[in-house]
């Protein structure tokens, strides 16, 4: 009975302190109440260049405001997306990006909390507002950085966009405006990408892009979208350089040194994916690797890439470094190969100084080359005053025949055929002489 009771005393009391029903029904746990009282929200929408600023009030009196503490849950998702994002302020205010949607629906609910415990008073329904943006003709846009000072993006054009579109590019960086330099464009000469050179980006200090689409028919202003990158969370970083493989206590250690960048160049800020042949990539924050060498390829390449994951959130790899390869003249175990050509060396002395006693090499290498003897020194003398002999004879026949010129004719014929015949000995005497010298000086040069 006493329960039947309560309830009815309760409900009457209700209508007199409504305050009193809400901590009652608080005291017995329970939480996520309506808002009994009709609290609601007001939403107001403000657009500026890409951005909405969706604003709300309420109709909570100022002593509730100082009571409680008064947060909001704030819900929004783009049109054609799935992603609904959800976030608990404190501010009446939120600035959404539009970037490149259309549209998006949003809904805000005020919830009240006791200051001392936390607990939830009360809460409002939820208030929903759509806000619906002009078309959007580009998609899939693209932006990196790379080489410290080159910025290119690209995009796609929906098929539903009109044929006599035209798309144009621009974007503030530090105060400064900078038109595109050269476009990049299709087959039908639409423009779908933008690549700017020798730029200088601060790290800290947002890239704005202004997108315009602008109908080349009429003079209408056109579209603009907006969208705002942080340089270093777009920098593609080039491969990491001074990439180089050496052997140490049987392990490969692979070591490098990081890309120049337009951000913080701090250690800690990169990491490295090391890449060995066919072996599973793996994750690196040092500046170098080692890797357990067991019997690995006979040509083993090694490749490094790079990104910033600590300092700054960056989704973008760099390249493949060059292959730098384990098993080429470079980084061949030095111990290995010593012990191979040692042993086969110190096999093959021992053998020759085996053979070289046994055949007793060294006395014919050591024997002296001899002399030449007395009797051949005594027939070369012999043979070069024969010679001198031969020619005097010669030289007075030739006198003698000459004092008679019947017999002219004749004895010139005659001298010719003597001539002959004593040149031939003489050559045949030079060349054997000759010969003996070239068998004596090779004898003594080999020996």
């Amino acid at each position: 009975m006493a329960c039947v009771t309560v309830i009815p005393v309760l409900l009457i009391l209700s209508f007199f302190q409504p305050k009193t029903l809400f901590s009652t029904i608080l005291a017995s746990g329970q939480q996520d109440i309506k808002d009994a009282l009709g609290l609601h929200n007001v939403l107001q929408m403000t657009k500026k260049d890409s951005r909405v600023i969706l604003s709300w009030n309420n109709n909570l009196t100022e002593e509730e405001t100082k009571k409680y503490t008064v947060k909001y849950i704030l819900i929004y998702k783009f049109f054609n997306t799935t992603k609904e994002r959800k976030e608990r302020l404190q501010e009446k205010e939120k600035i959404i990006h539009l970037k490149l949607h259309s549209g998006f629906n949003a809904k805000v609910k005020t919830q009240l909390f006791a200051k001392e415990t936390e607990d939830i008073i009360k809460e409002s329904d939820w208030t929903e507002f759509t806000y619906k943006a002009p078309p959007v003709y580009i998609q899939n846009l693209s932006c990196i950085i790379y080489n410290i000072s080159f910025f290119n993006c690209t995009w796609h054009i929906k098929a539903e966009a009109p044929e006599d579109i035209q798309i144009f590019t621009s974007y503030r960086h530090v105060g400064e405006v900078f038109a595109c330099q050269q476009y990049i464009k299709n087959a039908w000469k639409k423009n779908i990408g933008c690549y700017m050179k020798k730029m200088n980006f601060q790290p800290s200090r947002k890239i704005n892009l202004n997108i315009t689409v602008r109908n080349l028919r009429n003079s209408s202003r056109g579209l603009s979208y907006y969208k705002a990158f942080t340089p270093q969370t777009i920098e593609k970083l080039n491969p990491p350089i001074n990439v180089s493989v050496s052997l140490e206590n049987r392990n490969i250690k692979i070591d490098w040194k990081p890309p120049p960048t337009i951000g913080s160049a701090r250690k800690k800020c990169f990491l490295y994916q090391v890449k060995i042949a066919d072996q599973k990539i793996v994750n690196v924050t040092a500046e170098n690797y080692k890797y357990p060498f067991h019997k690995p390829a006979k040509k083993c390449a090694v490749q490094v890439r790079v990104k910033k994951e600590v300092c700054i959130a960056n989704k973008i790899w760099s390249e493949w470094s060059e292959p730098v390869f384990i098993h080429d003249e470079k980084t061949v175990d030095i111990l290995l190969l010593s012990l191979t050509l040692f042993c086969p060396l110190i096999f093959l002395g021992g053998l020759l100084i085996y053979a070289c006693r046994r055949y007793r090499c060294l006395e014919v290498i050591t024997t002296p080359v001899p002399h030449p003897s007395d009797n051949i020194k005594t027939w070369l003398a012999d043979e070069t005053h024969h010679e001198q002999h031969m020619s005097m004879q010669m030289e007075m026949h030739s006198e003698f025949t000459l004092g008679r010129p019947e017999e002219k004719d004749e004895n010139i014929q005659q001298q010719k055929c003597l001539k002959e015949f004593v040149l031939e000995d003489l050559q045949r005497c030079y060349n054997f002489f000759i010969s003996m010298q070239v068998y004596l000086s090779m004898r003594w040069t080999i020996f």
